[in-house]
């Protein structure tokens, strides 16, 4: 079964999105006003929680500060208006305690914050309200105002405007009651409460969150202006970082490069022809042994002659992997043809589907992209993943080429890899770093035994995912990497 008929599913990882960034953990290009947006972005979230935060908080302060007001302004109505008016007949319904206290009240307690008042003896009787309807009628006390007969204190809550006592304060609003005792000149305890307007709390919170708004987000805007020109300084040494990477890995691709052309011209020159030559002599003096009835001396050296043009065609396909001339000269499909023709001399069933004129008038940054991944992916299946079936698909689409190398290898474990590369094992680094310097897609598939897909998705158009530059070569102005530039190290049986 090919290695593309294999029904076994297994999930693609991309290396490379095109867009100069991947799992391979290769950062995108700096672009300052994508970074100065997400700072500016990051800073209004930040104002608009400080800001919802703050408005809670001063809410409940003011809310605090209002009620504590709420409880010493009762203390010093009850010590100063209420306790020296009142007198014992109070009680009693004297009419002369009660307007004595009425007028104490209407003088000095009723204003435009306190809307009413109630006088209650122990036993939940109100003795006197500036509500005269109130006069007389019982309700039970709460627990926190029998605690307050019983312990003298002061305190002050939400008024529930639902109890049947508080009938006739439904329509002031929201209101808060504060109640202590006083005591009669006979030392009688009586519980004298307030309701005030809740008015208070919600323009003391008003003031407080503006003065706190303000002090607060005058902060933070200083603050985001003062880390603008040094987040400017950082992201210009970041990307003067990269270009200074990028033009160290284009000059180390261009000497890599002269080198392979050097050594294949060298070895194609010298050893090859030398091999050549020492084929023919070989298979001379085996004829001349034939002719010279030596049967014994001409099998020996026919043999040795076999081995030395076998020899030749090992290096041959080594100089094709070295340096493909026939990338520059027959173009894409036959360039992958001698990839896949050195791989059958190995022993490997190697299939190349690509039709006619599906490499035709690519631009050279796609040829010589389309060569690099296929001659490593193919040397790993070989050398790594101990592959004895291999598929090279090659097709086209609307503005893109996709090529698919496909293997029943030994497999890895792509997360793990990615995770914690072997050490000295940057083959999918530096795949994804090939691809997406290039703006192009390469995703990878592969399990544990189940053997490996690379798939690689380049556009066509002269414009990669960020730009391809048609006349140089150059993605964003970096150059690609020129044929033949070794992706050393690359082990597909440990990190692909």
């Amino acid at each position: 079964m090919r290695p593309t008929d294999d029904p076994t599913t297994v999930a693609w990882t991309t290396l490379a999105t095109g867009g100069g960034v991947g799992t391979a953990g290769e950062p995108r290009p700096v672009r300052t006003w994508r970074v100065f947006g997400q700072v500016v972005a990051a800073a209004g979230l930040v104002l608009v929680l400080v800001a919802v935060l703050g408005l809670t908080a001063s809410r409940q302060i003011a809310e605090r500060e209002s009620v504590n007001d709420a409880a010493r302004r009762t203390d010093l109505l009850a010590e100063a208006v209420v306790q020296p008016v009142l007198r014992d007949g109070v009680t009693t319904g004297d009419p002369d305690a009660l307007a004595a206290l009425d007028r104490a009240v209407r003088d000095g307690v009723l204003d435009d914050q306190v809307v009413r008042v109630k006088v209650w003896d122990a036993d939940g009787r109100i003795v006197y309200s500036d509500e005269g309807r109130l006069v007389g009628q019982q309700f039970p006390l709460g627990d926190d105002e029998r605690a307050v007969l019983a312990d003298p204190a002061t305190e002050a809550e939400v008024s529930d405007l639902d109890k049947p006592e508080n009938a006739f304060e439904r329509g002031q609003g929201k209101l808060l009651e504060v109640y202590r005792p006083v005591w009669t000149p006979d030392g009688t305890p009586l519980l004298f409460e307030t309701y005030s307007r809740y008015d208070a709390v919600t323009e003391r919170s008003t003031a407080l969150w503006r003065g706190f708004a303000g002090i607060t987000l005058t902060s933070l805007l200083v603050l985001v202006v003062l880390m603008l020109p040094v987040l400017w300084t950082l992201l210009d040494r970041l990307r003067r970082s990269q270009q200074h990477r990028e033009v160290l890995l284009q000059h180390a691709v261009e000497a890599s490069d002269e080198e392979r052309r050097r050594i294949a011209g060298t070895l194609h020159d010298g050893v090859v022809q030398e091999l050549a030559a020492a084929s023919f002599a070989l298979a001379g003096a085996a004829d001349r042994a034939d002719r010279a009835g030596a049967p014994d001396v001409a099998g020996p050296v026919r043999e040795a002659a076999a081995t030395v043009r076998a020899s030749i065609q090992g290096l041959r396909s080594l100089l094709v992997d070295i340096y493909p001339a026939s990338l520059r000269t027959a173009g894409l499909r036959a360039a992958l043809a001698d990839l896949v023709g050195g791989l059958a001399v190995r022993g490997v069933d190697v299939r190349l589907d690509a039709p006619d004129g599906v490499a035709e008038g690519l631009p050279a940054p796609v040829e010589r992209l389309v060569h690099r991944v296929a001659q490593e992916t193919l040397r790993n299946a070989v050398a790594h993943a101990g592959a004895r079936h291999v598929d090279v698909v090659l097709r086209s689409g609307d503005d893109t080429v996709v090529l698919e190398v496909a293997d029943d290898g030994v497999g890895f474990d792509v997360a793990a890899t990615l995770a914690r590369p072997p050490e000295g094992h940057l083959g999918l680094r530096l795949l994804a770093d090939l691809a997406s310097s290039a703006g192009a897609r390469l995703e990878v598939a592969s399990a544990p035994g189940a053997g490996c897909r690379w798939r690689l998705t380049a556009r066509t158009d002269g414009l990669g995912a960020d730009g391809w530059d048609a006349d140089s070569g150059n993605a964003d102005g970096v150059a690609a990497a020129p044929t033949g530039t070794s992706v050393a190290g690359t082990d597909r049986s440990k990190d692909a």
